[in-house]
């Protein structure tokens, strides 16, 4: 796998590209402003790219709003978002273009090793990695016309869940529910979203995004 870096601080940056390398990942580049950035992706495409929300010039969204051009330069490009909170800005174009392959992250998560190369893999295939604190601050900025208002509770938890990038057997575990229950569930919120069998994509990804964009 061949990723880029972006981030502003600098042994945070030098700390994931040696951690990568030591997981046998190839760092295309480790940068530290949002023009760069775009440079690389644009110049070497990587697989997937790790980008800071808050970057030069102005350490505001930069980072984000440069991720959302670089799924608009190639688009389905995985990218793993790191912040130290949840930003509004540019969320719902990153999370809501349909391709597959997000991941958002709170830094201070980044320590649990096997954790972040996990979310990094399974970003990296087309799926998502979304941080706990990141769907529960999504879940209070519900709108009004909720494309998830039919969902029961349970079927809420779920989905959360899944957005988390866990699988059938630990989202049961989490829920103290049988695995066939949790697969009832995921049946359901199919159903309920019209994701049907011959749908173009993968349903547990596009279920997510969803969840994602209805925030």
């Amino acid at each position: 796998m061949r990723v880029v870096i972006a981030e502003d601080d600098a042994l945070l940056r030098e700390g994931l590209a040696l951690l990568l390398k030591t997981a046998g990942i190839e760092v295309v580049a480790a940068v530290d402003n949002a023009d760069d950035f775009l440079r690389v992706v644009t110049e070497d495409r990587p697989d997937a790219v790790v980008v800071d929300v808050r970057m030069p010039p102005t350490f505001t969204d930069d980072g984000l709003r440069a991720a959302v051009r670089a799924r608009e330069i190639h688009p389905g490009l995985p990218v793993l978002v790191l912040s130290a909170w949840v930003e509004d800005s540019y969320a719902a174009e990153l999370l809501g273009d349909g391709a597959g392959g997000i991941g958002y992250l709170l830094k201070e998560r980044v320590g649990k090793v096997d954790r972040f190369l996990d979310s990094l893999r399974r970003v990296a295939s087309g799926g998502t990695a979304m941080d706990p604190e990141v769907i529960s601050q999504l879940l209070v900025r519900r709108k009004t016309g909720d494309p998830l208002a039919a969902l029961t509770p349970r079927e809420r938890e779920v989905l959360a869940l899944m957005a988390e990038g866990l699988d059938n057997g630990t989202i049961a575990e989490r829920l103290v529910v049988s695995e066939g229950a949790v697969l009832k569930h995921i049946r359901s919120i199919f159903a309920k979203l019209g994701l049907f069998a011959d749908e173009v994509g993968h349903r547990r990804v596009l279920a997510v995004l969803a969840y994602l964009n209805a925030g």
